[in-house]
């Protein structure tokens, strides 16, 4: 009488019907593996075993690959809708002082942000009762202080989008929200020939939520697009 179990004979005409479903199973098909290893003796090296342990590797890091390629599709797709949420709600208002308004409001809650501030280059003196009741959203500067701010001082020349963090913000842009934040967005303005020009702002109290190694083309566009609608302000 033999010693070797035998499969039932439904399992084995199943299996017989329809092979692929073994194939098809990792987790059969590693014991299956490894049940043959283990037949063969220790003095016998499975080259066969090896190179199918290392194609399953490099499948593996194959689907991690997908896997992140498609969580960037979908980040930067969300990424799009917000930026394109925020622009469409930048252009609602009629007024100024709404538009101001709504940037450190309902815009900064589409981008997902924790203070929008714009600042503007001016030589001429500002009336201080006028700035004060457009809020702590608009400030104003000397000129050259953009260049400064965007570089740091250095001789190089500013890019459209600056992403970085830091310890705490600048005061003279974020004010009293100056303490909590760790991260900005800084879009330089240009508004045209003869005009000075200014900055957006935009600053979270996460330290990772604006950091160099991101893309700023969406950051770009809304810059452009920025632009446009303050020259029909200051017009």
């Amino acid at each position: 009488m033999s010693s070797t179990a035998k499969i039932e004979d439904t399992l084995r005409d199943k299996i017989l019907s329809k092979p692929e479903i073994i194939l098809e199973d990792q987790d059969v098909m590693k014991a299956l593996i490894a049940a043959n290893e283990r037949s063969m003796g220790g003095n016998i090296v499975d080259l066969r075993g090896i190179a199918m342990e290392r194609l399953e590797a490099r499948l593996d890091r194959l689907e991690d690959t997908h896997r992140s390629v498609i969580a960037a599709a979908y980040e930067n797709l969300a990424g799009t809708n917000q930026v394109h949420r925020a622009i469409l709600r930048m252009l609602d208002p009629l007024e100024f002082e709404m538009f101001l308004k709504d940037l450190d409001g309902e815009v900064a809650n589409i981008l997902r942000v924790d203070a929008v501030r714009l600042v503007l280059e001016t030589a001429q003196d500002e009336k201080e009762a006028q700035i004060k009741r457009l809020g702590d959203v608009l400030s104003v500067a000397e000129p050259g202080f953009v260049e400064r701010y965007l570089t740091g001082g250095r001789n190089v020349p500013a890019r459209q989008v600056t992403l970085r963090q830091m310890e705490s913000g600048s005061k003279p842009v974020f004010g009293e929200r100056a303490d909590f934040i760790r991260s900005e967005a800084c879009l330089k303005l240009d508004f045209g020939e003869g005009r000075l020009p200014g900055m957006l702002v935009m600053g979270a109290e996460d330290p990772h939520h604006f950091t160099p190694q991101q893309g700023t083309d969406l950051l770009s566009f809304f810059a452009g697009v920025f632009e446009r609608a303050m020259r029909r302000w200051l017009s």
